[in-house]
């Protein structure tokens, strides 16, 4: 069984931090269940263990935390739904590719709740939607916009960190970072794409996809 915690109001990062590393040394060691833990934070942005400092634009404007999850800078923000993943990887099958892959299916579930079809695309980590409606690349392709991303860190096999949905976050705040180290493609959200999707509908979404492919909370 994994239990299942939604926080009202803005979780800070560093306390989210220190619950999630005690968390894990708990499951690890066999002293506590799984967890799946849902948060709002308020603004601030996340360097990940490759961050690039020239992908860091405004300094000044958030605090900017380190973190040692995977991947670059990111934002977190209200109207964002992060969801912090304390899972037991090694009873799971110790094959990080394939969880990695089962998170994204579990967003992508999510995500097709509400009528979307989410995407991964080879070199480049998170989850994006293709805009018709945008002029298309120089190449050709569709317009793609990133609606959700992923980073995550493991523990004597034990995962935390997690990902993070754009509900209805101020997208202009990502401007202040290159998010993920991509520059050729934009940020979007579920209000953004004109669903009147509230958090608590995109919670209800996240556990039936996480049932479905995690198994049961």
């Amino acid at each position: 069984m994994v239990e299942w915690r939604i926080s009202e109001g803005l979780t800070g990062y560093e306390e989210a931090v220190a619950f999630m590393e005690a968390r894990a040394e708990a499951i690890a060691a066999g002293t506590a269940e799984e967890l799946v833990w849902l948060v709002e934070h308020p603004p601030l942005y996340t360097a990940g263990t490759s961050a690039r400092i020239e992908d860091l634009r405004e300094p000044e404007r958030f605090p900017v935390h380190a973190s040692k999850r995977g991947g670059q800078y990111t934002y977190h923000g209200p109207g964002q739904r992060v969801a912090y993943v304390m899972l037991d990887v090694g009873r799971r099958g110790r094959d990080v590719r394939r969880f990695v892959a089962e998170l994204e299916a579990w967003v992508i579930g999510a995500l097709g709740e509400f009528g979307l079809t989410g995407h991964i695309r080879e070199g480049r980590v998170g989850v994006w939607i293709e805009r018709p409606e945008k002029p298309r690349l120089a190449d050709g392709r569709l317009a793609e916009d990133k609606i959700a991303a992923i980073g995550i860190r493991l523990r004597r096999w034990v995962s935390f960190h997690g990902l993070s949905i754009n509900v209805e976050p101020e997208l202009e705040h990502f401007e202040g970072i290159v998010p993920c180290g991509i520059t050729d493609y934009g940020v979007t959200s579920l209000v953004d794409l004109g669903l009147p999707v509230s958090m608590a509908d995109v919670d209800v979404a996240l556990r039936k996809s996480f049932e479905e492919v995690f198994g049961e909370v």
